[in-house]
This record gives structure tokens, C-alpha cells and sequence, in this order.
């Protein structure tokens, strides 16, 4: 009679954990075949750049306006520039954002707020 009650529990429990294992087996997969793909996007990325100057043309572009700031003469052009940036919409500085990223090779500027 016990055989009869405990058989079906311990059968249940082995499903349970029987499932569990294959869960946790397809999550691994699945965060190797995203490693993987990183890897190969990071590689394709680092192909590209080495024939682009999109990269840097942005640090040259960029760096403008932090030397300009040291010269007195120039320093009310950087700080109009940058207030005329803060009035811009805020989908073109997405945007931008955005193509600065590819240029330097990030998948995303979510890597840059933390």
C-alpha cells in the first residue's frame, strides 16, 4: 500500500528535476549562442573599422570643443554650440548617440550609463 502512495510521488519528483536539468541546459545554450554572437559582431565590427575613419573623425569632432574651451576668444562659440545641442530634439541626439556608437564599435550606449 506505501508502495502504491510513495511510487507516484517519487515519479513526480523525478519529472521535476528531469525538467528542471532541461530548463537550465536551455538557458546555458542560449547564453553561449549569445556569447557567440557577440563575439562574432565584435569581430565583424573590428574588421570594419579597421577601413573606416568614421571612429575618428567622431574623437576629432568630439575633442573640438574641449580644446576650443581653453582659448578665451573661442569660448563663447563652444558654449553656444552646446546650448544650441541641449535645443536640439531629442530623437536627432539619439540618433547621433547612435552612430557614435557604431563608429567606436558599441552595440549600445547602455554600457556607457551605468
Amino acid at each position: 500500500m506505501l508502495n502504491l502512495l510513495v511510487g507516484p510521488i517519487v515519479d513526480l519528483a523525478k519529472t521535476h528535476f528531469q525538467n528542471k536539468a532541461v530548463e537550465k541546459k536551455a538557458i546555458h545554450d542560449r547564453k553561449l549562442k549569445e556569447i557567440s554572437q557577440d563575439a562574432d559582431w565584435e569581430r565583424i565590427q573590428a574588421q570594419n573599422a579597421g577601413n573606416s575613419w568614421a571612429d575618428e573623425w567622431f574623437t576629432v569632432l568630439l575633442s573640438l570643443p574641449l580644446i576650443l574651451a581653453f582659448f578665451p576668444g573661442t569660448r563663447p562659440f563652444v558654449e553656444d554650440g552646446f546650448m544650441c545641442i541641449k535645443a536640439m530634439p531629442d530623437f536627432y541626439k539619439a540618433w547621433l548617440s547612435a552612430s557614435i556608437a557604431a563608429a567606436f564599435g558599441l552595440r549600445g550606449l547602455s554600457k556607457w550609463k551605468k
